[in-house]
């Protein structure tokens, strides 16, 4: 960890459109100010999956104007945690990071109602996280 007061999160996949978004989401709409959060892709979409922006707004968190980024070399550098959220999503090594792999069911193509168990799935894990952290989540 940084010695800034400040942790930062790095959530990644392939895409960017779905599991890292929601991620990225949930850090911000729990942790606040507390924690600096990105999001990228290996291979960034085109846009956020419909599904993922539904089911989102359905917990009450929008992220309609989000757009997915290119993983960048500086993004993992200045990032505490480092999170992939799907199989087969490379992020260059940078010693002192520390690195967690979050398997998790691709949205990709799939309704909102599948996206759901996806979307808890992903606050559960971010819940611990900021434990973790040592950052009390939002209500």
């Amino acid at each position: 960890m940084s010695t800034s007061a400040t942790p930062s999160v790095l959530f990644v996949c392939v895409h960017n459109a779905g599991r890292s978004q929601m991620a990225a989401a949930f850090v911000t709409h729990l942790g606040g100010t507390r924690v600096q959060v990105r999001s990228a892709g290996s291979a960034p979409a085109g846009t956020v999956n419909p599904a993922v922006v539904e089911a989102l707004a359905e917990v009450g968190i929008d992220i309609s104007v989000e757009t997915p980024k290119v993983l960048t070399t500086e993004a993992v550098q200045s990032s505490d945690v480092v999170i992939t959220t799907g199989a087969a999503t490379p992020a260059p090594y940078f010693p002192g990071k520390r690195y967690l792999d979050w398997q998790l069911e691709d949205p990709a193509g799939q309704g909102v109602a599948a996206v759901r168990p996806i979307r808890d799935e992903i606050e559960r894990r971010i819940r611990g996280l900021l434990a973790e952290l040592g950052i009390e989540p939002a209500a």
